[in-house]
């Protein structure tokens, strides 16, 4: 019989590349949960983009066997957490499964953005906190004025025992799986035999259909019985249950404490959802447990065929939705590109990684147009409109007002970073609200418009605090702005999907920097094609993409004016006609507009 006193729940947060797949890797080959012939290095992270950018994307659940030093066999339920800040909803749905974490700090690079950020989750989740420091054989490690850092980042560690490892090695992994035993306590169960497992992630089986992971909170959750999802009274049969080794274990039950996976065999994805509760359909739960809401896209943008089929984009992109419970997307069509998808994303960096996906796992080749966050618009009978397509903005004769998203950003910096940390939230309309010491850390909090640092904030804040600096954000609600959309025309047509939308102090200087951008971007003809943004019905910016040759019209021979007049008539006609159905945009075009934005 399983016992609930020798589980133990953790996770392991660490900044980008501070070697948290490493360390998993090695933890699985101390107990024995992977065999020799399948060990590879970070073999939880087996997508191709998370070995690329060496960043976990999409979270993964290992359970270990292991027998400790006062002779007894644990079952260590290692719960995988992304490193990124447009992943930071993953890093709180795991900590919900876990009553422990590893706070990991690289030696060579000491506490960083993602350090802290996750460390202040995994404090507020109530997780016991196990620091250990990493490449402590690395010739430029600093593991004295690392350990500094780790004491004076929180009252909760002044006094703790740092572990120091070497995960690539294996030097100190032991000890680590030590202090998980004695450290991180035994989970909890509720009173009472009703079942109730929390989901806190799901992906997608073609066979099976959806793989909900769960954590069982009470009761035994048994195989081959029928199981509710509370949120939508949604019926299953549980036709497998077990634990992931990495691989499917089947089980013949989960006892409360345990962490594993439900085959479903739903297909719809839309009904599984995150932080929901499981129980027994005949005997269901009287209360659902306090989950958290699933994740909302704040970043949209559009998806469209390059040189692939619509039907080849298509099937990809309800494939990696499928895995990507965050991803969301739709059909939409555009005048200039035909049949696409409107996609909601969590952030720029979860923008480039599901388009890295669709090229390197379905070899589709996609056209991505600039990214945008959703308005409020209310229109001059009242009418409010939410908009997440700048396409589909009303006629500026329609519009009352518009509102847009605000969030407040708390930026955590060391204190001689501040003011250059503090002069570029300025320049991203930054409106300071307070400024609090944190032990050492000063905390910058900000109003922000949310279009503003959706796309690069983060890349440039890493950059003038070289890493040291954390970025976390919550939706405030929506202002009033004075934003105008702005219309792009190719050879006086409409180019729908070059539409976007921006604050009317900034649209001089956008709208002619992005014209300039697309004098050398889009395509050449045999003719001079003109580019103007268009703003409230009148163009604020033009230049003209030279043609491929010389106008016939002024090529030096010696006509009459007359004849070079009706040239010129021809010529223009025949441009009119060919620019609705001849326009061809590459990525570098959409590329154009998306470097505007970038202040």
């Amino acid at each position: 019989m399983k016992n609930v006193k020798q589980i133990r729940n953790f996770a392991i947060i660490a900044h980008i590349d501070h070697g948290k797949s490493t360390l998993a890797d090695r933890i699985m080959e101390l107990t024995d949960t992977i065999s020799e012939r399948e060990q590879s290095d970070q073999l939880l992270d087996d997508l191709q983009v998370e070995q690329a950018h060496g960043v976990t994307v999409k979270s993964r659940t290992v359970t270990n066997e292991y027998q400790a030093g006062d002779g007894q066999k644990y079952e260590l339920n290692f719960i995988d957490t992304p490193g990124h800040v447009d992943f930071a909803y993953e890093v709180s749905r795991s900590m919900s499964a876990c009553e422990g974490a590893i706070l990991l700090v690289d030696a060579t690079k000491g506490v960083q953005a993602q350090t802290v950020a996750n460390f202040r989750l995994a404090k507020a989740a109530g997780l016991a906190i196990i620091p250990v420091i990493n490449k402590v054989d690395s010739q430029s490690a600093e593991v004295d004025r690392v350990e500094s850092q780790i004491h004076n980042l929180d009252e909760l560690l002044k006094d703790e025992k740092i572990l120091k490892i070497s995960a690539k090695t294996g030097l100190g992994v032991p000890e680590v799986l030590e202090a998980i035993v004695d450290k991180i306590s035994a989970p909890t169960a509720d009173d009472g035999d009703e079942l109730k497992a929390l989901v806190f992630d799901s992906n997608y089986d073609q066979y099976k259909g959806i793989v909900a992971l769960v954590r069982v909170v009470s009761g035994n959750l048994t195989k081959q019985r029928q199981l509710r999802l509370m949120a939508n009274q949604t019926d299953f049969n549980a036709g497998e249950v077990g634990i992931l080794t990495p691989d499917k274990n089947p089980q013949d039950s989960l006892i409360a404490g345990e962490v594993g996976y439900i085959i479903t065999g739903i297909k719809d994805p839309q009904k599984v959802r995150i932080g929901d509760t499981i129980t027994y359909a005949e005997a269901p739960a009287k209360v659902t447990l306090p989950g958290y809401e699933s994740s909302e896209p704040v970043v949209f943008a559009g998806l469209y065929p390059d040189e692939s089929s619509y039907a080849d984009l298509k099937l990809a992109v309800e494939k990696v939705a499928l895995n990507d419970p965050a991803f969301h997307y739709r059909e939409e069509v555009s005048d200039a590109l035909g049949p696409g998808f409107r996609c909601g994303f969590l952030g720029g960096f979860h923008l480039q990684i599901i388009r890295e996906r669709l090229v390197d796992e379905y070899g589709v080749s996609v056209l991505t147009t600039s990214p945008n966050v959703t308005y409020h618009v209310t229109t001059s009978d009242g009418q409010a409109l939410t908009v997440e397509n700048p396409g589909q903005f009303p006629d500026f004769s329609e519009v009352q007002y518009v509102e847009e998203p605000f969030v407040r950003a708390t930026i955590s910096t060391p204190n001689e970073l501040l003011s250059e940390v503090m002069k570029l939230a300025e320049q991203y309309k930054g409106e300071l609200d307070d400024l609090q010491d944190n032990n050492g850390l000063i905390d910058a909090i900000y109003n922000m418009p949310l279009s503003e640092i959706a796309f690069e904030f983060f890349n440039k804040l890493k950059s003038v605090s070289h890493g040291y600096a954390t970025l976390s954000s919550k939706m405030i609600g929506y202002r009033v702005a004075d934003m105008v959309q702005v219309d792009v025309r190719i050879n006086y047509a409409d180019v729908d999907s070059l539409a976007f939308v921006t604050h009317r102090l900034d649209a001089p200087k956008q709208t002619q920097e992005l014209v300039h951008k697309l004098k050398y971007t889009i395509p050449r003809k045999l003719y001079p094609m003109p580019v103007q943004a268009m703003v409230e019905g009148k163009a604020i910016a033009r230049v003209d993409v030279p043609p491929l040759r010389k106008n016939a019209a002024v090529s030096g021979d010696k006509k009459s004016v007359s004849k070079k007049q009706a040239l010129l008539r021809r010529q223009n006609i025949n441009k009119r006609k060919a620019a609705q159905n001849d326009i061809k945009l590459p990525q570098s075009v959409f590329n154009a507009i998306l470097e505007v934005h970038d202040v």
